[in-house]
């Protein structure tokens, strides 16, 4: 492990450097690694790891988009691809990369697969933490095993295939083998990570549900809407409210933040901006910060647990979700962002 200094906190992380590919190759030579599920993470991970030269297969319910997803990626029924259950008794290494939803109800079916000694993986901590809801409570002669990648599955395959990786963390529920903490690490190599930092489930949870309805998914679109509805009030046009809400955030300054960091992207702007976004960063963190503590509690008391598995199991989710995302895409809002993409020079 390499120590390094996260401003003023010292953790020990895992590199690439260190932890080669040859020798997550090395750890996983004896093993057959079926990926359940081909929604969100299982495209990526299988398809980097199966590039990284580890033995993979599918799992994943037949005659569904999914599956024709996996034969078109590359995957061969009967040889590579095969359902859910198949796989799961045939692998040493099961990764659970159902939804949330998906691993409970499949639990009673999958479980009866693990074999002594075989490693349940998963690249969320949800169905573990909350296994008082979820119901899903491994056996105790199995490998309980995390790699969660803080990125989508579409990001873990592109930035792989780009020479890159996006981070993740790492973390051990249960060693039967003895072997669990070298398991996890090979595989958050295998499937491309960048660097790995270490984590418990708890945490992993607890961080990935305040992190995606907060800073990364909730409050960005959020307050992103509320700045788009105050400039229209105001008498801005759609173009400009869009570009002054979106537009510069994701083609400019993000990526100035991304390159060295939020007090060098201020120190690139002009002095009116500087001066601005200092001041008005202390209201806007006033005015989250009750909001956040909320969320938090809601995401580890477990609330948010219940809201999740509710609604994705309900027979309509699907039809009110499609709803749901219509309601955003129909908007004046990002229908003027789909407008101003179009207007984009191409590359």
């Amino acid at each position: 492990m390499a120590e390094i200094n996260f401003g003023g906190v010292i953790e020990d992380v895992v590199t690439r450097d260190e932890f080669t590919i040859e020798k997550a190759k090395d750890v996983l030579k004896d093993e057959l690694v079926a990926v359940l599920g081909y929604g969100v993470q299982g495209p990526g991970q299988s398809l980097n790891m199966k590039d990284n030269g580890i033995n993979v297969i599918i799992g994943q319910r037949e005659n569904s988009k999914s599956w024709d997803k996996a034969v078109k990626d590359g995957w061969i029924p009967g040889k590579t691809l095969f359902p859910v259950e198949e796989a799961a008794k045939k692998a040493t290494i099961i990764e659970y990369l159902l939804s949330d939803a998906g691993q409970s109800l499949m639990w009673e079916k999958i479980k009866p697969c693990l074999n002594e000694g075989d490693a349940l993986y998963f690249s969320h901590g949800f169905s573990i933490v909350f296994k008082e809801q979820t119901g899903v409570i491994p056996p105790e002669n199995v490998d309980v095993i995390l790699a969660a990648p803080k990125g989508s599955g579409t990001s873990v395959r592109r930035n792989f295939l780009a020479g890159a990786g996006i981070n993740s963390s790492y973390a051990v529920f249960q060693d039967f083998t003895g072997k669990a903490k070298d398991r996890a690490i090979a595989l958050g190599i295998a499937i491309g990570s960048g660097y790995l930092f270490p984590t418990t489930f708890e945490k992993e949870v607890h961080s990935d549900l305040t992190g995606e309805r907060g800073v990364l998914m909730g409050a960005l679109a959020g307050i992103m809407e509320a700045q788009y509805d105050t400039l229209r009030e105001n008498g801005h046009s759609p173009s400009e409210a869009f570009n002054e809400t979106v537009e510069e955030l994701t083609q400019s300054l993000i990526r100035l933040v991304d390159e060295n960091g939020m007090d060098w992207m201020y120190a690139n702007c002009s002095t009116t901006a500087q001066r601005g976004a200092l001041d008005w960063k202390r209201k806007f963190k006033a005015a989250t910060l009750p909001v956040f503590k909320e969320l938090y509690q809601s995401v580890v008391s477990g609330k948010e647990t219940e809201i999740t598995l509710k609604a994705n199991s309900a027979p309509d989710y699907q039809e009110k979700l499609t709803a749901e995302l219509k309601e955003i895409h129909d908007s004046e809002m990002w229908q003027a962002g789909s407008a101003v993409r179009s207007l984009r020079p191409a590359h």
